[in-house]
Parts: C-alpha cells; sequence; structure tokens
C-alpha cells in the first residue's frame, strides 16, 4: 500500500510556526501535540522564516519559478537536439554521395 503525505492548509503551518517563535514549548512538543514529525515543523519554520526574509535562502516563489524555468530548459534541449537530427537527416537526404 503507497503512503500518503498529508496536506495541511497552510493556515495550520502558519500557527504551528508561531507557536514555535512563541518559544514556550519545545518543538518536539508542539510537533507531537498538532500530530505532525518534528522534521516537519522544522521545514515549515525554516520556509515561512525564508518567505518573511529572516532567514537566507530561496523563497517558495524563486523556488517554483527556478523548478519552471529548469522544466522549460529541459524541453527546450529536446527539442534542440530533435532539430538537430532531422537537419543532419534531412542534408543527408538532399546530398546524396555518388
Amino acid at each position: 500500500m503507497a503512503r500518503t503525505i498529508p496536506v495541511y492548509p497552510p493556515e495550520f503551518k502558519v500557527e504551528a510556526v508561531h507557536l514555535v517563535h512563541q518559544g514556550e514549548r519545545s518543538v518536539a512538543r508542539i510537533a507531537n501535540d498538532l500530530g505532525v514529525s518534528e522534521q516537519t515543523l522544522r521545514n515549515w519554520v525554516k520556509h515561512i522564516e525564508i518567505d518573511s526574509g529572516v532567514r537566507a535562502g530561496l523563497t517558495t516563489e524563486e523556488r517554483d519559478e527556478l523548478r519552471r524555468l529548469r522544466r522549460e530548459n529541459r524541453i527546450l534541449t529536446q527539442e534542440r537536439d530533435i532539430l538537430k537530427k532531422a537537419a543532419a537527416f534531412f542534408a543527408r537526404e538532399s546530398n546524396p554521395i555518388r
């Protein structure tokens, strides 16, 4: 059976990070109380701190753009390679060696 990854609403994540920033309880305790893994909660804290400019790193928007640009680059590279092969094929066809 395949494992499913639960999807938490953004409001839940923000509130969880807010609890961490309050500092009244440990990250492990908050994670346990909320029913998420400690590492998941730490990742949420990291991402929200990056998005808010508190911590250095790629923001969510920048990561999404980078992912989109890499995908586009991969497609364009494949298209270029196909066109190179087609051009070489047609060049051989139009200039047969006698």
